[in-house]
């Protein structure tokens, strides 16, 4: 994939991901991007309440994979690292 369009997905993301944040606070968490790889797949890493929280996989998987995948559906996963 070329840098330009690379760069143009990397900001849809961490836009998606800033509209998600102040939800992901409310319950004293916080997320952050980390990368895009190669094979489309976003790492994150939640922080504060959400680093340690049970149900952390399921807000990632259920709300912040789905709204990153339906705004950009090149991306195949988002994964916490």
């Amino acid at each position: 994939m070329d840098q330009t369009k690379n760069q143009e997905i990397i900001e849809k993301i961490q836009n998606v991901i800033d509209q998600i944040r102040p939800y992901i606070q409310q319950d004293g968490g916080d997320i952050e991007f980390v990368e895009l790889t190669d094979d489309m797949i976003v790492n994150v890493q939640l922080k504060g309440a959400c680093g340690s929280c049970p149900y952390s996989q399921i807000t990632l998987k259920n709300g912040v994979e789905t709204a990153v995948k339906k705004a950009i559906p090149e991306v195949k996963a988002v994964e916490s690292v």
